[in-house]
């Protein structure tokens, strides 16, 4: 497909570790792996929000045998090492501790969400809010604070988050009711629940999402379904946005006719169109140690989102590395791109997206793509 735009907006050399929350409070040099992953909304002002993820990581991690492991600790930051003959460190992006029943992880960088604020149609920089940075403030967020989902529902703003920790892999909500300040409500679904998109509207007076709960175990489907067992977009409803309750009917299922979706989760929050709900989500192709991610669309029922009423199985997004070949010596993974965020404008979408784990991307794409 052809874009009228498509370009990467934010990058690791766009923001000043200078006013970086961890600034003077690491004993160490530190870098960002990646400005990444960012949650998107319109601006009471009408320019856009972009919510980016900042993985800040140690620039030297190893010494002396060991890996060393950022954390966030009683209001302030400390390292934690690890010996390197007890961890797995082939993923850059973490390393796994060897030996033991079941997996255990820690990262090579902390990561906090940077307010970026763009012109109405995403194509330039107006502002970097470094004073607004949403940072980890509880014992549940000591590993960093990821992958801002934001939704406008009524005159009030809703970020998802997923705060890491070795207490539980949670989801968390942030509220404003300006995109800027944000007040912390806590962890609104627990253990490994990710990629989790509220609705941009009530259904029936009550709150919506999409879910995606991580398993080790999934039950087979019988032989010859159209599904493929694994990780799926599920959904919940709330009276409040804080207390969910799983629905009863399955959601968007991967399909057993393709491996490009063989893993999947949410991507944008779902937005409000004429015909039904449209979210875009994200599916992983098995290949190598991240996988291949693309970004695919489904149009759901208006009162009954586990209906699909249609799709596409060819991806809509694709990474593109024409747009990270001027930064390629930052490359650390390929193959990735994972969108976060839809705005409409008009005779086109706003979209955002990370491109691999790297950079923040903007595309727009006319709603024909959709028809």
């Amino acid at each position: 497909m052809t874009f009228s735009h498509d370009a990467l907006i934010f990058a690791p050399a766009d923001v000043d570790l200078a006013q970086s929350p961890l600034a003077g409070k690491v004993d160490a040099e530190t870098y960002v792996l990646g400005a990444f992953n960012p949650g998107m909304t319109r601006l009471p002002n009408g320019n856009l929000l972009l919510m980016v993820r900042v993985a800040e990581a140690l620039r030297t991690p190893m010494a002396e045998q060991h890996i060393n492991a950022l954390r966030w600790f009683d209001g302030g930051y400390c390292l934690d090492a690890w010996p390197l003959d007890f961890v797995d460190t082939s993923d850059p992006r973490k390393f796994m501790m060897r030996g033991g029943g079941w997996r255990v992880m820690a990262l090579t960088s902390l990561s906090w969400l940077l307010p970026v604020e763009l012109n109405p149609d995403g194509t330039r920089i107006e502002a970097v809010h470094y004073d607004k940075a949403v940072t980890p403030r509880a014992s549940y967020q000591c590993y960093g604070v990821e992958d801002a989902r934001i939704s406008k529902v009524g005159d009030r703003y809703f970020m998802t988050t997923c705060s890491v920790s070795p207490e539980r892999h949670s989801t968390t909500l942030y509220t404003s009711d300006t995109a800027l300040d944000w007040t912390l409500e806590g962890i609104v679904l627990d253990h490994q629940n990710k990629d989790m998109l509220i609705f941009e509207g009530l259904i029936d007076g009550k709150y919506w999402a999409q879910t995606r709960p991580l398993g080790d175990l999934y039950f087979a489907y019988p032989p010859g379904s159209e599904w493929r067992a694994g990780p799926s977009i599920n959904l919940a409803s709330s009276p409040d946005a804080l207390h969910w309750k799983p629905y009863d009917k399955p959601g968007i299922r991967p399909h057993a006719a393709t491996m490009a979706t063989a893993r999947m989760g949410g991507g944008a929050p779902p937005i409000a169109t004429p015909e039904g709900w449209l979210t875009l989500w994200h599916g992983v192709e098995p290949s190598g140690v991240v996988g291949v991610y693309r970004t695919y669309w489904s149009l759901l029922d208006q009162d009954d989102p586990s209906v699909v009423l249609r799709t596409s199985h060819d991806p809509l997004i694709e990474a593109n590395p024409a747009l990270t070949d001027p930064i390629k010596e930052l490359m650390y993974i390929d193959n990735v791109v994972f969108t976060t965020g839809i705005v409409d404008a008009g005779d086109h979408y706003v979209i955002a997206s990370g491109e691999a784990d790297l950079a923040c991307r903007i595309t727009h794409i006319p709603k024909s793509a959709f028809a």
